[in-house]
Formats: structure tokens, sequence, C-alpha cells
């Protein structure tokens, strides 16, 4: 005697799992243009390399003889896998089963996932479609009672939830409509990535509707709002994108605060120099340049990648390399309000020092801030507020930092461009540009005066602004110890590969003192 038997069972319980919600369910889905949920998962990890954890939970039927009729999976799927060769924890929603809604699902399966990326320090990556919350409308009906959000025994999974922030690498990808608790699930990310055909929102259209709003998904809650409110990082076109965009956010990271980012060979010359960047900025000041070039020719070739590139527009976010170590990489982008801090600027600031400080990556800012964004709806939006908020997220990182001012640096923003009270290394390119206020504007003001009792008030003008702007060479406040080095733009990888090879051994794995939760 054996137990074939059994395994026979199970291999046959294991193929209803793999009907999904069965052939026209599945059908409708790939019609509709979106894979299963487990095609998604063996083209997120690598091949053959997924252990899946309850696959044959679900709701089941049995005959008059209580022999297994018919199997009906939950429509969670979760287990481990590797990605580029580490194990991570992977959980999906399959939406061929009552759309992903929770009514469908065993709240153990995805707060077990959570759980294992927690204890085990493991990166966890979810592939979210549907509501994925408390139930449907009809839950009241078949449960017998309204659900209490947060009730008795419904709070667990909600702090590992955020737990997770401070603890691990966090991945959403929302690939399909996403709504509800599937929301939450997709914002309380470290990264965030949709698909141009999907739609956010915290409730869909038909209940939208009931305030007076008859939108679409799209108008609700597509990738372009999203993206631009800061909500998702990342829309892309097809599922296949949204993976390689997963793979390669987590390649940067470590597995877990107690681990340190991974360094990998590099083949890139940290000593090569760019002669593009001796004519990178303009001499004149108000014409603008592209920053992203400057980018590319300082960090590993091809390494720069750029999160949330919609949402704070004049700050530009981003991981690369340099000589092969991880660095998050701040850089200001003049194209938008001439790299003003905006309200919108300034909290994505915070998020992302905070993600370096969670990750253990130094920080390496490529400056061009004029100062914070004025005007009404500057005033109206709280600037100061969230700028002073990303002055204390600057202030109270500790990773190892590295300043390279290109152009300006003014006011109360330009002073938030490195930690106050702790050593950060520091440059200024001869293109540098700094001061309390822009002379622009403010010249009229200080010496009315004088302009006013001139005889060519236009002439003493230019020259009151000739004179000033001599006193502003980069060179004078150096003369002054006021900057430590004025340098060849040329230079400039060639010093940034020594800061993160000095870098390198000060850096602490663990949790950070100030550990943050902010998604």
């Amino acid at each position: 005697m054996n137990w074939k038997p059994e395994l026979d069972d199970l291999a046959r319980r294991e193929a209803f799992a793999r009907e999904m919600g069965g052939v026209d369910k599945v059908k409708r889905q790939r019609d509709q243009g979106r894979l299963t949920v487990r095609e998604r998962i063996d083209k997120l990890v690598d091949q053959n390399s997924f252990h899946e954890v309850g696959a044959i939970s679900g709701i089941a039927e049995y005959d008059e003889s209580n022999e297994l009729k018919n199997l009906t999976p939950a429509n969670c799927v979760f287990g481990r896998a590797r990605v580029d060769g580490r194990t991570v924890v992977v959980v999906g929603d399959d939406f061929t089963v009552r759309g992903g809604s929770a009514d469908a699902s065993i709240s153990a399966k995805p707060l077990m996932a959570e759980e294992m990326a927690h204890d085990f320090r493991l990166p966890i990556v979810r592939v979210i479609e549907g509501s994925g919350g408390g139930g449907s409308v009809k839950t009241i009906e078949t449960r017998g009672a309204a659900n209490l959000p947060g009730g008795v025994g419904g709070t667990r999974w909600y702090w590992y939830t955020t737990a997770n922030l401070a603890r691990v690498p966090v991945v959403g990808l929302g690939l399909g409509s996403v709504a509800g608790l599937g929301a939450a699930r997709l914002a309380a990310t470290h990264y965030s990535v949709m698909t141009k055909s999907s739609a956010m929102f915290v409730a869909g259209p038909p209940v939208v509707k009931r305030l007076g709003q008859d939108l679409t998904k799209q108008e609700l809650g597509g990738a372009d709002i999203q993206t631009r409110a800061g909500a998702i990082d990342q829309a892309v076109e097809t599922e296949e994108e949204a993976f390689d965009y997963a793979r390669r956010f987590l390649s940067y990271l470590p597995a877990s605060v107690y681990d340190l980012p991974p360094t990998i060979p590099c083949t890139d010359d940290p000593e090569r120099a760019e002669e593009s960047l001796l004519k990178a900025v303009p001499r004149n000041r108000r014409q603008v340049y592209k920053m992203r070039p400057i980018i590319e020719a300082v960090v590993d070739k091809g390494s720069f990648f750029e999160v949330a590139a919609n949402f704070g527009r004049p700050v530009i976010t981003g991981l690369a390399r340099i000589e092969g170590r991880a660095v998050l990489l701040l850089a200001s982008d003049p194209f938008h309000y001439g790299g003003s801090w905006t309200s919108d600027a300034c909290q994505k600031v915070v998020r992302w020092v905070d993600f370096a400080e969670t990750f253990h990556l130094p920080v390496v800012y490529l400056m061009d801030c004029p100062g914070f964004m004025i005007g009404l709806e500057a005033e109206k939006s709280a600037t100061i507020r969230h700028g002073v908020r990303a002055m204390a997220a600057v202030n109270q990182s500790t990773v190892p930092w590295c300043t390279i001012i290109i152009r300006n640096a003014f006011g109360v923003a330009g002073v938030v461009h490195q930690p106050a009270n702790r050593f950060s290394m520091r440059y200024a390119w001869p293109s540098a540009y700094w001061g309390s206020l822009p002379l622009e504007g403010g010249i009229e003001a200080a010496y009315r005066a004088e302009i006013d009792a001139a005889a060519d008030p236009a002439a003493k003008l230019r020259e009151i602004e000739d004179r000033l702007n001599k006193l502003r060479s980069p060179f004078r406040s150096a003369e002054k110890f006021w900057v430590e080095e004025v340098i060849d733009p040329r230079k400039t990888r060639s010093l940034l590969c020594e800061f993160a090879r000095l870098a390198e051994p000060i850096r602490k794995a663990g949790p950070p003192s100030n550990m943050s939760t902010r998604p």
C-alpha cells in the first residue's frame, strides 16, 4: 500500500486551482488584453522558481457521496520565487474569480504573504487587480452582518502593510481596475507601476456617480491622473514592461533594511570625463538646459532609473549606480519652474530621502534650485510648510550625501541641499550662482533711490547688476571658504566615484533611527 491515491487527489485539486475562474472567465481576461495572475507571476519571476503556498485553498463542491466535484480556488495566489536569483515574496489577485473581490478570497492568504516578507526579511511584489477589501455590497447579505473596518480580528493585515514599508522593499503592480483596499495596497509601496489601460480609485465610477460625477474609469483614475498626483510612480504600455520595471527597481536594493544595497562589477571608467559637461549650462542665466544628459554623463552608463517622473517635476528622482554602487539621485529640472521647489516637489523630496534612509542608499544631489516657488498658487498649496518638512527629512537623514551645485542655490530651499550639522561632500561648478535672493527683481527695490537719481536709470541698473554679479562669482565665495571647492565639470564623475567608495564602509545596515513608513 502507498499514498498514490491521495497524491492523485492532490494533483486533481491542483489542476482545479490552475483553471482559476474557469475557461470562460480566463478567456474573457485574455480577450481584454490582460494576463491571468499565474501568467503574470511566471513572467515576473525567474523561470520555474515560484513555490506556491495554499494553491488548493478555496470553495469546494462535493457530491452526495462526499466526493469532490469541483474546486473554485481562492482569488489570492502567493508564494516565494526568485527575481534575478534573489528570493522575493509574490502575491497576486485573480480577477477571474469574482473580480478579485474579498468575497472569493481567504483573508489569511494575503496576510501570510505579508508575514512571510516581514519575518523572513524578503522583498514583496503585489500584483493587484480588483478591490481586495472587506467584500462587496452583497457581503452584508452573505455573511449576515456589516463588516466593521478595523473591527475585532481585522487589523493584523493593515499592521503588516505599513510595517513592511520600514523593513523590506515593497513593489506594487496595478494591472486592471484597482479600487478600495486594492488601491491602498498599490499605494502602500515604495514603488508602484500601472499599465496605461488600468485605473485606480478609492471608489469606482458607479459609486462616484452618486456624487453627481459621471466619469469613465480612465477619467476618474487613469494613469495620467494618478502619476501626476503622485499616487503611482510609473505608467507603462504593457504588463511585460511593468514586470521589467519591478525587476530593475529591486536590483538596486537590499533584501531588507538589515542588509546593504548590492554592489555590482562596473566596466565604466570611474575617471571618464565628458567634454559635453563644459557646455551643458548656458552662460545666459535665463536660458534653460536639460539636466538628464548631465545625469547620464556622471553615473555609470545606462544605470539611471528614474522614478515618479510625472510628479513634483522640478525635482528629478531616481536610482543609479556609481562605479557599481547604488545611490539615490536627486536633481533639479530647470524646465519646470526653473527648478523652484513647489509643494509637490517638496513632498517628492521627503518621500525619496526617507526611502534612501530606509535602505541605506547614499544621496547624490545635482542642484539648480532658485528657491521655493512663489505666487498665489504656491501660497495656497502651503509650499513653505511642505518645504520645511523636506528640510526636516534631509536634516534627519544619516546616509552619506554629496551635492554638486550646477547653477542656482537661493533662499531657504537653497539651504536644503545637504544635511545640516554633519559633514557632507559638496562641489560647485563655475556656473554656480547663489545668494539669499536672486538679483533679478531685487536690485530695483534695494537701489531704487540711486537708480531714480541717475541721468540714465537703465544704464545705472546695468552698472549695478554688473558690479553685483562679479561679487556673486563662486570664486569669491571660495576665497572666504563659504564653499569648499569649485571644480571642472568634467571631473564630476571622478569625484562622485570617490564619494561612493568613501561612503561604502560607513553605511550601516539595520533599521534607521528615524525610520519612516511613508509610501
